[in-house]
């Protein structure tokens, strides 16, 4: 098999919240800690670093804010090393008053062929699952634990 495109991890979702709300469940470390990781070391922020925790996983990962425009874009490099480190865009999109469109590309993944495959396809399922349980937390207050409980 032959690619002709680098492979990149997306994933989208509709949450019924107004984009603000939505905005800023990915930014601040007191919401998006109700579905994701359970702790960071800061808010993100254009220029700012800060670590992610899954303390349940023992994993660390360092993050550098590259571009973060409120209720439009957040941009990233993230890793758990400099050999490992990828780029993520957040793209939110109100299409009402009372609802946003979220679409997280994750990509430039390091390696050879196979470990960006795996790493586009394994970011693809995990983001799925992070907007999902988003979507759960913003809409009903209900943690689903999906990630803690998918690995």
């Amino acid at each position: 098999m032959k690619l002709t495109t680098t492979p990149v991890a997306k994933a989208a979702l509709l949450i019924r919240k107004p984009i603000a709300e939505v905005y800023e469940a990915f930014v601040d470390p007191e919401i998006v800690t109700n579905f994701w990781f359970d702790k960071s070391t800061g808010r993100l922020e254009s220029g700012k670093s800060v670590q992610w925790h899954w303390t349940m996983f023992d994993m660390i990962v360092d993050v550098k804010v590259l571009d973060a425009k409120e209720n439009e874009h957040i941009e990233i490099e993230w890793g758990t090393s400099a050999e490992d480190t990828s780029t993520a865009e957040w793209t939110f999109e109100q299409r009402s008053p009372d609802t946003t469109f979220i679409t997280i590309v994750n990509r430039d993944f390091p390696g050879d062929i196979d470990k960006v495959v795996n790493s586009a396809l394994d970011c693809t399922g995990g983001f799925a699952l992070v907007l999902a349980a988003a979507k759960a937390w913003l809409e009903h207050g209900v943690r689903l634990n999906v990630v803690a409980d998918g690995h």
